[in-house]
């Protein structure tokens, strides 16, 4: 068992130290709002610590699942950020899901000061977060990924090192746009279905057993017929993510005409008031008239 902190305490971080608790890691928490690491050390044991820097020192093990890029600068090379006190032989583990550009920034930090960086954003959503089932994607080196894969192991169902520092982030993006494809064309079945009579609760029973079935049919599906979006993956937090993807997709010259056109459904969703709204929510648009 390891020593761990882990930063940030939202709805993936919270529950993800928790796994890590239970697992019989000595975890320090910290949290940007007080009350919730408190909530945390009430539930799990542990300690809250007051700032990044608090929480990573003597650690073996820190991570960090944040907002975005500058949420992840701020608690890593800050003023209060943990890189100013990992010790050599440490390493840093980043579940944000963030841009690639960030992940070899922090590396190439790590690295000079002698700890190992990796960055593993994640996939499976809050209630693979709470089960411990997440899937995630590994940037970095191998023999710093092989140390501390048995800890991430304790809330993921897989886990697998995909290349250099920014391979776990550029996989997460590829993750982004499988899904938002796959949400819309499910969302244009859906409405079509209902326009032409079907039931369509049946519908989706009897072809998500063929060639047309996916985690999102079987999940999502009988939602998105039921007009049900208050749960799951945010819009707001997917436009952030597809942004990162188009980005990508402008320094590596990747054509996303798919992806750029969802993006902006995404954003018709948002000026209809559905930023706090699961991602399945992209057929409310098809029905708003």
């Amino acid at each position: 068992m390891a020593k761990v902190a882990f930063l940030g305490l939202g709805v993936m971080g919270y529950p993800m130290a928790g796994h890590l608790a239970a697992k019989g890691h000595d975890v320090t928490v910290y949290n940007r709002t007080v009350a919730k690491a408190e909530e945390w050390v009430s539930a799990h044991g542990g300690r809250a610590a007051a700032t990044p820097r608090e929480a990573a020192a003597g650690q073996e093990i820190v991570f960090a699942c944040v907002g975005n890029d500058d949420d992840l600068r701020d608690v890593t090379i800050g003023p209060a950020g943990a890189f100013h006190a990992m010790e050599k032989g440490a390493t840093f583990v980043d579940h944000t899901t963030a841009s690639a550009e960030v992940a070899r920034e922090l590396a190439a930090a790590a690295d000079i000061a002698g700890f190992g960086f990796i960055d593993a954003p994640v996939s499976g959503g809050q209630a693979g977060a709470e089960n411990g089932v997440l899937t995630v994607m590994c940037g970095g080196e191998e023999k710093v990924y092989a140390a501390v894969e048995p800890a991430i192991m304790s809330f993921a169902r897989s886990c697998r090192l995909l290349g250099a520092s920014g391979s776990g982030q550029l996989a997460k993006m590829v993750n982004q746009v499988c899904i938002a494809g796959l949400v819309q064309g499910l969302s244009e079945a859906i409405a079509f279905g209902q326009k032409a009579g079907l039931d369509m609760e049946a519908v989706l029973d009897v072809i998500s057993k063929g060639a047309a079935g996916s985690w999102q049919m079987e999940n999502r599906g009988k939602t998105m017929v039921e007009d049900k979006f208050d749960f799951g993956f945010a819009v707001d937090w997917m436009r952030k993510d597809l942004d990162i993807v188009l980005a990508e997709a402008r320094r590596n010259g990747a054509s996303m005409p798919v992806t750029a056109l969802v993006d902006q459904f995404y954003a018709e969703v948002q000026k209809m008031g559905g930023g706090r709204w699961d991602t399945s929510s992209l057929i409310a648009r098809l029905k708003r008239d």
